[in-house]
């Protein structure tokens, strides 16, 4: 490893007050996987996969634990954190921007990649700590999510989740939303188009027809194309409500 990318650590470590017994994972969770393809290092997808699970278990214990009875609730959450945009910005105000390996072509301020990298940070800090998930709690949702009602509150205004809380108003039960991808580019620069979506009941039967030609544009993330195509669903049905008279 060399100086530079230590000094990096070293000083990331100081911010957030907590020292890795592995370093190595550390970086693995700052590197972008076009920089790691770059110079053939481990990248942040793994942990960033492992951090998206681990957030979502803290805030589901989080409403538990403060009497919450209502199964519904804590789904609702669950889809809440599946908001990029919201991550990006607490992303931005830690300004993990200063910390992150990237390639000198890629551009990482705006994208999801703040995101990705701060839920990998998550994902580090688990495994480092021998799974101990308050210490995560502790070092890393309570220190920069200082009011998580908000924060709940703000994420639940995604699209996807506008789009569930209008279906289940129309049709009285809460649909599966089903995506098609497709994937565009070569391996360090994926785009993605989600496409040809599906409503259906809990028995994977359709439940209401919408056209399979609504698709988004192209994204660098999945869950961005998602968000992009639940804008474009949302604002069909609305403009097409004759539709759940059939229903």
């Amino acid at each position: 490893m060399n100086k530079q990318i230590e000094l990096k650590l070293i000083e990331f470590q100081k911010f957030i007050d907590y020292k890795f017994n592995n370093s190595e994972i550390l970086l693995q969770a700052l590197t972008t996987p076009q920089y790691g393809n770059e110079n053939d290092l481990p990248h942040y997808e793994i942990l960033e996969t492992l951090g998206d699970s681990i957030i979502k278990l803290i805030f589901s214990l989080k409403i538990y634990n403060e009497g919450e009875n209502d199964p519904g609730k804590l789904t609702k959450t669950k889809q809440c954190l599946e908001n990029n945009r919201t991550f990006s910005k607490i992303a931005s105000n830690m300004r993990l921007i200063n910390y992150i390996f990237s390639s000198k072509k890629q551009s990482v301020e705006g994208t999801s990649i703040l995101a990705d990298v701060f839920e990998a940070i998550c994902g580090a800090l688990y495994i480092d700590s021998n799974y101990n998930l308050k210490l995560v709690e502790q070092k890393i949702i309570d220190r920069f999510i200082e009011n998580w009602d908000l924060f709940i509150e703000e994420s639940s205004n995604f699209s996807k989740n506008e789009l569930l809380e209008f279906l289940q108003n129309k049709l009285k039960l809460t649909p599966n939303i089903r995506y098609e991808y497709e994937k565009l580019g070569p391996q360090h620069n994926l785009r993605w188009i989600a496409k040809n979506p599906k409503l259906l009941d809990q028995n994977e039967k359709e439940i209401l027809k919408i056209p399979l030609n609504l698709e988004s544009s192209q994204f660098n993330t999945k869950k961005d194309a998602e968000k992009e195509l639940s804008e474009i669903i949302l604002r069909y049905l609305k403009e097409n409500s004759n539709l759940f008279e059939k229903v």
